[in-house]
């Protein structure tokens, strides 16, 4: 790893390895990093720099830390980490269930984490991604990867949506991101990616949120998706081979 990502720079750049982790499949608060083209990943961060992307809940900390680290991390540090990141070939990190009920969870550092009382509630029309093993999660052991629990039917739901567009509800995935959602060129891979974060995008992409110029080509794409639509759609992506 380089310096930047290993250690950051003190005081003011912290290492892009604590939150996104050495090997870059990061954490449902974030991004998965590995493998998206170096230049996508500084453009995102120069959208991050000049407010062209925020998210659509300005209380967000993990989207805040992120758009002041951008303002201070200089374009060699940047283009060093970026090129790490794009050096890294994905891994399976998420282990998608579709179930009716799940156990009970509060937030924890940012994360849904099951209570102490233990206990199981009905999943509702909902993703829980929660640590396979909270402990080597929290020591950023990037061994350690997550489960994404997602409403039964959601992957072919999503599936459905992803690969047809619905009868014009929206257009199919791998028009841009390839037949096996892996990216093209400039345009970053969805397969296999954190359910929690896909949505989080695809509802700030809807409400514009996300305004950089890669951004504005998924605006008319996302218009008409309703949350469930955004599930569903993360339910299947997630559910790939990365």
């Amino acid at each position: 790893m380089p310096g930047i990502v290993a250690h950051g720079r003190t005081p003011d750049v912290f290492a892009c390895g604590y939150c996104h982790l050495p090997n870059g499949a990061g954490r449902p608060e974030n991004a998965s990093l590995a493998g998206l083209p170096a230049d996508y990943i500084v453009q995102q961060v120069a959208d991050f720099k000049n407010g062209l992307r925020r998210s659509s809940n300005p209380k967000r900390l993990p989207m805040a830390f992120m758009i002041a680290l951008a303002r201070d991390v200089n374009d060699a540090e940047l283009r060093t980490a970026a090129q790490y990141f794009a050096s890294l070939k994905p891994k399976p990190w998420i282990r998608v269930v579709e179930t009716k009920t799940v156990p009970r969870m509060h937030v924890d550092g940012w994360m849904m984490v099951p209570v102490a009382s233990g206990g199981t509630e009905l999943i509702g029309r909902r993703i829980l991604e929660t640590p396979e093993n909270l402990e080597q999660t929290e020591l950023r052991n990037d061994a350690s990867g997550f489960v994404a629990y997602v409403p039964v039917g959601s992957i072919d739901k999503g599936r459905l949506l992803g690969t047809t567009g619905a009868s014009g509800k929206t257009t199919a995935c791998a028009t841009c991101h390839g037949t096996d959602l892996k990216g093209v060129g400039n345009i970053p891979s969805i397969a296999g990616r954190s359910p929690s974060y896909v949505v989080r995008q695809l509802y700030d992409l809807r409400s514009g949120d996300r305004a950089g110029a890669a951004a504005q080509p998924m605006h008319p794409i996302v218009a008409a998706l309703t949350v469930e639509d955004m599930i569903s759609i993360a339910a299947y992506t997630a559910s790939l081979a990365p």
